[in-house]
């Protein structure tokens, strides 16, 4: 019987690759350390998704009554 080929994709932390099967339970990661890293780097905000803040809501003070 033939086996269904091993697919790889790039590690998104190291670059190495990386097998993207259930067998590998740190996909897209090659790893655990690897994973970890992009962990942190999204927790010490080096990665950040952008964002504009809407118009005039750090412009006003709350209104009073």
């Amino acid at each position: 019987m033939d086996r269904p080929a091993v697919r790889t994709v790039t590690c998104p932390s190291c670059k190495g690759p990386a097998v993207f099967a259930e067998s590998n339970r740190w996909r897209p990661f090659c790893s655990e350390r690897c994973r970890s890293v992009d962990l942190g780097a999204w927790a010490s905000e080096r990665f950040r998704v952008p964002a504009e803040t809407p118009p005039g809501d750090d412009d006003q003070a709350p209104p009073t009554h």
